[in-house]
């Protein structure tokens, strides 16, 4: 039994891990929702295609990841799904699996540029958040009044948080005639500093009735400091603060159900896992694959809640 910690042996089925292709399956966390529900997605995929995999989690440490992943090109895995803790992490980890000659699959993060092979399965984060903000937007309109807007930003070593940030810019540009952003909060993916963060600004701000948060993991910190500001109202209520969000996880499904929620920037979770897992088997069978596969995901909000729920991965957990 390996003596590195995190690392779990799966397998599939009974018969031996020779005997079939294996996967190894690397997270940096299991922190929020979405990884988990990722993770759980691309091992019902493997066993969908009766692989073997490996599984390894690093709990937000770097270098664990990096061992981790050398202990299966060690192990000798057919392919590695990888995701990274950011762009930069990941970059001797694709250069450690192309040497040894091992296909790698980026789940939901892109890498920086370098020369190495892989394969990145990433949402559209930028479209996603722009069209989010642009039904937002329009409610707005609709209110044919004055908005004040706070964003909540995620960790900026991160691409997905670059893009959704940009996608909320410009978004928010298109209604610069009835939104005014007053308030941006960076909170690092980390629920105390966006509590601070909301608190404070709505201290400064007790005005603002626009928020949209670039991950929904954060929707508790938000209800918290809304609540305790007397903001925290059901759509259609004088007082309302417009809220959107981004993943689709099950808070925000809830916060749909219940009318608290005007909007959320979906992922496909599946279609990303599926993606990742496919173009590995493909890049193993010696096939030609695109670098790149972009989850489109869309956005699901009141006038659509009904048609879309089933394809929103929250509403299953």
């Amino acid at each position: 039994m390996t003596k590195l910690v995190g690392l779990l042996l799966v397998l599939c089925s009974c018969k031996d891990i020779k005997d079939k292709t294996t996967i190894g399956i690397s997270f940096e966390t299991l922190q929020t929702e979405y990884w988990v529900a990722s993770i759980d997605a691309l091992k019902a995929s493997c066993e969908e295609y009766d692989l073997v995999y490996l599984e390894a989690v690093a709990n937000g440490d770097a270098n664990r990841q990096f061992e981790q992943v050398n202990n299966f090109i060690s192990r000798g895995v057919d392919g590695i799904v990888i995701a990274p803790k950011d762009a930069h992490t990941i970059i001797p980890i694709i250069k450690a699996a192309n040497r040894a000659g091992i296909p790698i699959a980026i789940y939901n993060r892109l890498p920086a540029e370098n020369p190495g092979e892989y394969v990145t399965v990433v949402a559209d984060n930028y479209e996603i958040s722009l069209n989010t903000v642009r039904h937002l937007g329009r409610l707005a309109r609709k209110k044919g009044k004055k908005h004040k807007a706070m964003i909540l930003i995620g960790d900026l070593g991160d691409m997905n948080a670059i893009n959704r940030r940009n996608g909320f810019n410009d978004a928010v540009a298109e209604f610069s005639d009835i939104i005014e952003v007053v308030a941006e909060v960076p909170t690092e993916w980390n629920q105390e500093k966006a509590l601070a963060g909301v608190t404070n600004a709505l201290q400064a701000n007790p005005d603002i009735n626009f928020i949209f948060t670039c991950s929904d993991f954060l929707f508790p910190s938000i209800i918290s400091a809304l609540k305790n500001a007397d903001k925290y109202h059901k759509i259609g209520h004088p007082d309302h603060v417009i809220l959107g969000g981004f993943d689709g996880d099950a808070m925000a499904y809830r916060m749909l159900k219940e009318e608290y929620l005007d909007a959320d920037g979906v992922q496909d979770v599946y279609f990303e896992c599926e993606s990742a897992v496919e173009a590995l088997l493909d890049r193993i069978n010696g096939k030609e694959v695109d670098e790149l596969i972009v989850d489109p995901g869309f956005v699901i909000h009141q006038g659509n809640l009904e048609e879309k729920s089933a394809s929103m991965w929250g509403s299953k957990y």
